[in-house]
Formats: C-alpha cells, sequence, structure tokens
C-alpha cells in the first residue's frame, strides 16, 4: 500500500466486506478475474474497473481473493474537471482504454520498476494519463484542511476551526460544505477512519490504536470502522499483516 494525504494505492486482499461507504473518489480494479459491484438497492454489475463517488454506499464482490483499490480525497481534486470516467459511476464506458494503461502500471510496481510516488500528481499520471485538477478553495478553508491533515489524528470540532479563521460556527459550516461539497461532521468522521491506514502495519493494541485515532473508546471505533470499510478493524489489520507500506507527501 502506498498512500499520502491525498491518494491511496492498495493492492492485496479484499475480504469479504459489507455495504461501505468511503469518503473519497474510489477506483477498484480486478487483478484477474471482474469483481461485482452494486449500489444500494440496484442491481449487480460486474467488470474489471469500477468507480464509486465519495459518500456512495456500496457493496464489492469477487472470487478473486486480491483488489487493487485507488483512492482520491475529494477536497484535492475540481469534481466539474475530473476525466469523464472519474464522473461516472460503476463501470465506465471505456473500461478497456484506462484499464490498459492501469494493468501496464500495476506490472511496473510488480517488477520493480517502479517503488513509490514521490508526489500526488506522479500518482495521477500514473493511473489517469494527467494530473487531476485541483478544487478551487476559499483561502480560510484551505487553510483549515491543512491543519487538520497535519493533525489527522486529533478531534477537531467545529468550534475549533472556526475560531481558528475567525468566523461563526454557522458561518464555518456554511463555507466548508460549499467549497468541499460536503458537511464537516462526515468529512471529519471519514478522515478518521481513513487514518486506521497508517496504522495497520502496528502491532499496538485496538483499543490504543482507537484512541490515538481520534475515537473516544474501543466499541465507537470498531462501529464506526465497519460502517466505513465495511470489515471490523480486526478483520482490516489481520488482512493486512503481509502489507507493505509506503507513504509520501502530498502534493
Amino acid at each position: 500500500m502506498w498512500l499520502n494525504t491525498d491518494r491511496v494505492l492498495y493492492v492485496g486482499l479484499l475480504g469479504t466486506p459489507s455495504l461501505r461507504t468511503f469518503g473519497s473518489y474510489t477506483v477498484y480494479v480486478s487483478v484477474n478475474i471482474p469483481h461485482r459491484i452494486a449500489f444500494e438497492a440496484d442491481h449487480w454489475q460486474m467488470g474489471h474497473l469500477s468507480i464509486v463517488p465519495p459518500g456512495v454506499p456500496h457493496r464489492i464482490a469477487s472470487s478473486e481473493k486480491m483488489i487493487v483499490t485507488l483512492l482520491i480525497e475529494s477536497e484535492t481534486v475540481s469534481a466539474a474537471g475530473l476525466p469523464a470516467c472519474l464522473r461516472q459511476r460503476g463501470i465506465p464506458t471505456d473500461e478497456l482504454r484506462l484499464l490498459a494503461g492501469m494493468h501496464a502500471e500495476l506490472e511496473a510496481i510488480r517488477g520493480g520498476g517502479r517503488k513509490a510516488y514521490a508526489r500526488s500528481a506522479e500518482f495521477d499520471i500514473a493511473f489517469f494519463g494527467a494530473a487531476l485538477p485541483p478544487r478551487t478553495l476559499d483561502p480560510r478553508i484551505a487553510s483549515v484542511l491543512t491543519r487538520m491533515k497535519n493533525g489527522c489524528h486529533q478531534l477537531h470540532s467545529a468550534q475549533e476551526c472556526a475560531d481558528s479563521i475567525c468566523v461563526s460556527v454557522s458561518r464555518f459550516l456554511h463555507l466548508f460544505k460549499e467549497d468541499v461539497g460536503i458537511p464537516f461532521r462526515n468529512f471529519r468522521a471519514w478522515k478518521r477512519a481513513r487514518s486506521l491506514l497508517t496504522y495497520v502495519k502496528q502491532d499496538g493494541n485496538l483499543t490504543n490504536i482507537a484512541l490515538d485515532a481520534g475515537y473516544p473508546d474501543s466499541t465507537h471505533f470498531s462501529h464506526s470502522i465497519r460502517s466505513v470499510y465495511g470489515l471490523t478493524p480486526r478483520s482490516i489489520f489481520a488482512g493486512c499483516r503481509q502489507l507493505q507500506l509506503h507513504s509520501a507527501v502530498a502534493g
């Protein structure tokens, strides 16, 4: 797994997740055998590549144990400026063209020709052919996002964020949703759950990890992680025992 605060590349076990809801744009790529994906009450679709917009509940299944997952944080990209494939939901119409480039990049990784990506732009170019267009943000909201990224394991209240940019809480919440596209509470919950990925190679007690990640207790931690990933924290850690973890700076 390679990750920074803006992107994630996961090549590993899929497990048997229940309904999951990520706060990022999510791209699933099959290694060999097509996977199946369904959105809430929709029928299952089958393909080698599928796209899930931020905040959309979905189920994914495959007879193949391994899967490739790409996560793109929604606050880092302009939704209107994204390639057409990433603005779709489900199996994109140009699946075969996209797969050719992605599989070539994955083969380079497996062959040792690619160790990591120094920046998010390198990641985008490798998998999508170009750097994805950045989202235009109010400088005040941008400063809050930077603060949250630099202390992602801390509990940032709306009041603290509003005070940091000298506006009322109601004004802050309005500005945040207008700029980022989702409510502040949803965004914070996703970032807290996403921070779990930085712990998956640690041997620490799950209760201590829950507290470090900003959860009030292990029960809340377990329920929240399961609602996001469709898997319990224990299952996630068990599935990542053989995983190699690489991290890099954003940008």
